[in-house]
Parts: C-alpha cells; structure tokens; sequence
C-alpha cells in the first residue's frame, strides 16, 4: 500500500495555516499547557534559528486568542477545561535587522500601530514605551481581560550589530526603552513571553524585569522546540517510509543518515535526542540529505566574532563548561562558547554532576560541514570554491585509500593559493588540513592525547585509522620519526582498523606540502 506523502510546513510558522491547511504539526501543544499554568507568568526561551520558536509563539498566540477548534485531536484538548479568550500583543522583532537607531525606532512604531487601530490609539506622537503602556492599558480596560504580550526574536535587532563596540549600545538601548514598560504594567498582564537566540542580561535589555524565568536549560522544556526522536518515530513514522522509498533505502538506513546529519542537539542534561525541525521536514519533503539548515544562512556576527577572538576550526568543538559559561549574556562573554551554545553550533553532549561540568560540541554532521564551509575562505581566499571541488576528488582519493594521490592533489592546489602574513607557523597548517579534512565528512581530530605525547592529527574512515604527524621546514622523515619514537599507534590499536602512520612536511617558501611519508602500522 502506498503511503501518501504529507504536506510539509517549510517556512510556515502560523500555527492556525498549519493547521487548517493539514500541514503536518508536531504536536507542542502539551508544552503549552504547562507553560501558561505554572506559577510565573514571565518567560523567556532561547532557542537557535529555525527551531521552531515563530511558530510556538503563534501557538500561544491561537490559545490566548481562544480558537479551541484548531486544537481539536491535539495533547491541549484534553487538559484545559476552561477556554478563555484574552487580547494579545504580538510583536515580531524578526525583520528589524540592519537597521540605525531612527529606523529601528520607526520599525517599533510600525509593530504598534496595527494593535492601536483595532484599540482606537492611532496617531499618536509619544516614545514607543509610552505607547506600550496605553496600548496594554487600554486593551485591558477596553475587554475586562488581562492582556498576553508575545515577542518573537527580542534580539534580532540587535544580532548583526553584536561585534560592533559603537552600534551595539545604542540599539540595545532602544529595546530596552521599549521593553521597559513590562514590568510597571504587571496588574494588566495574563502572560508575557519573548524568545531569543541569544541571551542579553536582563540588566542591558529588560530593564527592572528581575522577574522573567529563564525556561532554555529547564528539564521540562527539554523538547519544546526541535523534533525529538520519539517524535520523528511516532508522529513521522509513515514519513520515514516515503523517504526511504524516495531514497531508495531502508527504513534503518533512512533513520540511521537523518540521526548523523540533524540530530545531537540537548539544551539541557538529562535530555532526550533533538533533531533540527528546519532540515529534517526539508529532508522529508525533498526526498533527499542536504545541508539545509545551514545553506539557508550563516550570519554574518558569527564569522566575525569567531574573528574577533581568534577562534580556530578545531578549537570550535569539544570542550567543558560550567553552565554560566555558555547560557550566560552574549554581551559579557569573554569567550565565544555563549554565542556558539546559543546559536546552536554546539549543543550539550554530556554532563557531569560530581564537577558540574557539561561537555559541549558540535551536534551534527551538517552543522560540522557548513561550520567548515564558512571558514575555508579565511585559508583559501578567492580560491574557495575550486577548493570544495579539490575537497571532493580527496574525498574519492582517500575513500579509494588513495592517500598517496590524495597528498599529490592537495599539494598541487595550496601550492597556487596565495598566503597571508603571518601563517608560517606549524599550527596554521594544522587548522588549514583540519578544516579541509573535516570537510570531507570523516572523524577528524587533532591534538589527540596518547601516554607519550599528542598527535598533531587522527582522521578515521570507514575502513582505516590516519595518524597523522605534521612538520614545518624540517622533513616528512621527522615526522614519521616522531609517529615511531612516541609510538603513537599504540593508543589506537583496538579501534579495530588498520592503522596508517602519514608525515607530512610543509615549506614555508612555497606554502605546501614539500613531501611526505605514508607507511602501515604492523
């Protein structure tokens, strides 16, 4: 029997067009209930880009609006017992990007008029507080109700500004002027909510708002936005038929390379596996594995505060953290692990509760391969994109257990990169063979520790164990010396593949590999 393929909401995030155009909805509904029952009426979510949080915002939106039969067959029809129809303020921060003071106060003016219309407010010349403040006041009065305020990406104005030591403090001062009247209004508010990706001191933006709750890490709020795996098993199953139909593989294969590509994420420990919602429903609905999340844009603050604190490819990965190290304000970092953890480009993987340190790393294979993507033109220049094409033939080379051919390739190309100042150091062509064998989808580490010392490189495929040793204006005999006389393979010998030890030596006059040595490790 074939099984009839779903509508799926790529882009949609109105909770009621999903719904009355039978798109298929992971049911968040449960979430929602707890949420708007619990004792604080302020919350606050971060979540990455595309996770969901748009669309769990119009949710709320429907609930407080009162349109119980969108809701029909969903886990909230059987829990509330009273529907009760409030006015609600959504503001939508999301396209307030790229923008100077004088606009980005325009842009607040704009998202007030069309509630002061249906209130009868129009025309009026005060600041955007004021304004906030009769426009609440008066639903309330107006409707006997308390009134539900709704910000969806509270931050967004002020993300592409985030490295910028002038802008930053003069934008985030108009939000904050904005958003100040949230706490004098508490007597007239039902529920107030905002999401975010990253986290701003409550000092900086929300003013006197002490109060708000920080739902991101909470345990009970582990799945609110994502797609968990019980959910893609239970709720997706027959879409995971149709793909592995379109795809022309089994089931098990199907959830075996969806798990590889979009899984991994935890935004709190214990927690149950989160895939990206964006790239899965995109996998699902265009039939094949894609880098879709991080093809649909990588923001502009991430490169340059990776810039900005001398961040390099391999030092993007696993680390250790204390919680009020990465769920802490992005403007008081002095790493950049907050903004990473928050923007979703590493994710907890592991938690210890004897030191209280969560292990933090990077949560997939797209997020691995379009971080790498972004930062190959720092090494390659204009050259990037005939450098992807040299990625894919090392790709086959190495795949072939090509290595020979696969070092002759990359030799070729750096040697008609030009170079920068200050990259004859080993540890640049370290991070420049890093990012480009990470690029090639295979395990790759570096600085990997053994009982004699650390390999400067281990990359492993299905079939072989690479160790890799690299030297600079010295020879690939020295290299290979070092693999020997520290007896490197020794720590890898029960991974269960066979072991090739590779020495590479890089000149600094040409900016390539000047040569090498390939040998087995028996």
């Amino acid at each position: 029997m074939e099984v009839q393929q779903k509508l799926y909401p790529i882009g949609i995030q109105t909770f009621s067009e999903l719904i009355r155009k039978n798109y298929l909805y992971i049911d968040k509904t449960e979430y929602v209930y707890r949420m708007t029952h619990s004792a604080s009426k302020y919350k606050f979510l971060s979540r990455p880009r595309r996770f969901g949080k748009s669309l769990l915002t119009s949710t709320l939106h429907s609930y407080f609006a009162g349109q119980k039969e969108l809701f029909e067959g969903l886990a909230i029809e059987k829990l509330e017992t009273e529907w009760m129809e409030y006015p609600v303020l959504h503001f939508d921060m999301s396209l307030g990007k790229h923008m100077d003071c004088g606009q980005l106060n325009r842009y607040l003016a704009s998202q007030l008029e069309r509630y002061e219309d249906i209130f009868g407010l129009g025309g009026s010349q005060m600041d955007v507080n004021l304004r906030l403040t009769s426009l609440i006041r008066t639903a309330y009065e107006q409707t006997g109700r308390q009134v539900v305020v709704l910000i969806d990406e509270y931050d967004a104005p002020l993300l592409d500004v985030m490295h910028e030591e002038k802008n930053l403090p003069v934008l985030r001062n108009v939000m904050r002027n904005f958003y100040s009247p949230l706490k004098a209004c508490d007597p007239y508010l039902r529920f107030v909510f905002l999401t975010g990706i990253t986290k701003f001191s409550q000092l900086s933006i929300f003013c006197e708002l002490n109060n708000i709750e920080n739902i991101s890490m909470d345990e009970p709020y582990a799945a609110i936005c994502g797609i968990s795996e019980e959910e893609m098993l239970s709720q997706m199953a027959d879409d995971l038929v149709v793909l592995a139909e379109r795809m022309q593989i089994s089931r098990e294969e199907v959830i075996m390379k969806l798990k590889e590509n979009y899984d991994g994420y935890h935004f709190t420990w214990p927690s149950p596996d989160i895939y990206n919602p964006f790239s899965l429903l995109t996998a699902m609905s265009k039939g094949k594995i894609d880098s879709y999340w991080f093809g649909s844009g990588t923001p502009t603050y991430l490169i340059e505060m990776l810039n900005r604190y001398g961040v390099k490819p391999q030092q993007i990965g696993e680390r250790k953290a204390l919680a009020e190290s990465f769920d802490a304000p992005t403007e008081k970092m002095n790493d950049i692990t907050p903004l990473l953890y928050q923007s979703g480009y590493i994710t907890i993987k592991n938690y210890s509760s004897l030191t209280n340190l969560y292990t933090l790393d990077i949560p997939n294979k797209e997020v691995r391969m379009g971080l790498m993507k972004s930062l190959l033109p720092k090494y390659l220049h204009r050259h990037t994109t005939e450098g992807l094409t040299t990625v894919a033939l090392l790709f086959e080379a190495i795949y072939e257990e090509r290595m020979e051919d696969a070092l002759r390739l990359l030799q070729a190309f750096l040697s008609t990169i030009p170079q920068c100042d200050n990259t004859d150091y080993e540890g640049h062509y370290q991070s420049l063979l890093y990012t480009i064998f990470s690029l090639l989808g295979m395990y790759v580490d570096v600085e990997v520790r053994t009982p004699r010392g650390r390999v400067d490189m281990v990359m492993r495929t299905q079939t072989t164990l690479y160790i890799v040793e690299l030297k600079l204006n010295k020879t690939a005999d020295a290299a290979m010396s070092q693999i020997d006389l520290k007896n490197y393979p020794e720590r890898f010998a029960l991974c269960g593949l066979p072991i090739v030890k590779v020495g590479i030596n890089f000149d600094s006059e040409s900016h390539t590999l000047k040569d090498w040595k390939i040998d087995t490790f028996l």
